[in-house]
């Protein structure tokens, strides 16, 4: 099979003069490519539109438009066509404004037909590697694209990985501290709330979500005899629950993406009166994180049931924050609290309850479909067994039992709470400094 040859380039050659028209084409058609004339710049323009045209040579002094008119349009709207100016006149400063507005060569007429092929291979030749590196450039940016995005979607896998990590750690705490009312997740809500209320968005609102959703992770370090006391701390007691946050805050201060959640840790029991600890801080000291928590952390310790109390009304714990502002609280936090309004505050947390029973009714649902599954497959296989085979005799029916003993009571779903009785009594939580187990 023989090859096919390839195709001639298109060269459109324009000049006003038709001698000189006709001899550069039949010259250039003898060796070999594809020539179309014009006679006019306007002419040239709009074959050029008809067809790919990778080379144009053109006169530079013609009636009407001219040459460096039509160089422009082509420049502007075919920057892959290569364009060879021809001129009467040899001086240097036409040559060099010709180079300059993106013509490849400049000849003088007339040209030699040697000195013409060269500047012909010239500029198709550049035209080429013009076009090979645009190809790559392409072809480049799209895979600059592609690796962007999948460096894209590998960023946010690892952040959906920490931010799993994070909230299976502050699960595994609140379990030891038999806490199930999901009190972390509520105050990153609470205090996220704020934060926005008070313009703060992007990164900052993220790792103040952080700081928030860690800020008693420093209570593993803590012994159970005292994080799990149902009783009121001694001094001693009380010594070592104030040691917390330090704890906390040596235990992440070294992962860079919770740098800033660290100091949220750190300082999240100082006091905007300089009353709290562990660095005794007050005012702007504070990080503006630990100031928003602060309030969070109130509302929700007064608002939440425990086994030795009942929580208080939203409305009590808005008052008793604001009675507070200017002592323990910030007060432009406490204004931005007061902005969000006790309805919104209120629907924060139902929204989290109901989004946790619907979590615990698909799982007691799911426990429901293999319990069921489970039986079908136990009652088939008690039919099969049942069938006489071929040869086989029928069984006598089976004995049953006088008195079968009642199956065994079903575990309890979920995500419930076991009766308070056999809880170990869980850390009092007083706004506003009160006394008593004043530990979470």
């Amino acid at each position: 099979m023989e090859a096919i040859p390839p195709v001639p380039p298109r060269i459109l050659i324009v000049d006003d003069d038709d001698s000189v028209r006709d001899v550069i084409s039949v010259l250039l058609r003898e060796e070999g490519y594809n020539c179309v004339v014009a006679s006019g710049a306007e002419m040239a323009l709009d074959l050029a539109s008809q067809e790919e045209t990778p080379l144009v040579i053109s006169d530079m002094k013609m009636p009407g438009k001219d040459g460096l008119w039509l160089l422009e349009q082509l420049r502007e709207r075919y920057p892959d066509t290569s364009v060879i100016m021809l001129t009467g006149y040899g001086d240097t400063e036409s040559a060099v404004d010709c180079l300059r507005r993106g013509a490849v060569d400049y000849l003088l007429k007339p040209p030699k037909l040697t000195d013409l092929i060269r500047a012909i291979e010239r500029a198709l030749a550049k035209r080429r590697i013009e076009l090979a590196r645009k190809r790559y450039q392409k072809k480049l940016e799209r895979k600059v694209r592609d690796r962007t995005t999948e460096l894209r979607n590998a960023l946010r896998d690892i952040a959906h990985t920490y931010q799993s990590t994070l909230l299976a750690l502050v699960a595994a705490l609140d379990a030891r501290e038999h806490e199930t009312s999901d009190h972390s997740q509520r105050v990153v809500r609470y205090t996220s709330a704020v934060a926005e209320r008070m313009g703060i968005k992007g990164q900052e609102l993220e790792e103040i979500g952080r700081g928030a959703l860690l800020h008693d992770i420093g209570k593993i370090g803590v012994p159970d005899a005292v994080l799990l006391k149902p009783g009121k701390l001694t001094p001693e007691e009380w010594q070592e629950m104030r040691k917390h946050p330090d704890i906390g805050f040596q235990m992440i201060q070294n992962i860079p993406f919770l740098a800033t959640p660290a100091q949220i840790v750190l300082s999240h029991q100082e006091r905007w009166d300089g009353q709290g600890y562990p660095r005794n801080l007050r005012g702007q000291e504070i990080h503006i994180g630990a100031r928003i928590f602060a309030v969070a952390d109130t509302l929700d310790a007064m608002t939440s049931d425990r086994p030795y109390r009942k929580g208080t009304t939203f409305a009590n714990a808005i008052a008793e924050i604001t009675r507070c502002a200017g002592t323990q609280f910030d007060r432009d936090v406490v204004r931005a609290f007061l902005d969000i309004g006790e309805q919104a505050l209120i629907k924060i947390k139902e929204d989290m309850q109901l989004r946790k029973l619907t979590l615990v009714q698909a799982e007691v649902q799911a426990q429901e479909a293999e319990a069921t599954l489970a039986r079908l497959t136990d009652d088939l296989d008690d039919i099969d067994q049942s069938i006489p085979g071929p040869s086989s005799p029928v069984p006598a029916p089976r004995a049953t039992s006088p008195a079968s003993p009642p199956p065994p009571p079903p575990a309890p779903a979920v995500g419930t709470q076991a009766s308070t009785s056999q809880q170990p009594v869980v850390l009092s939580v007083l706004a506003g400094g009160r006394q008593g187990n004043s530990r979470d």
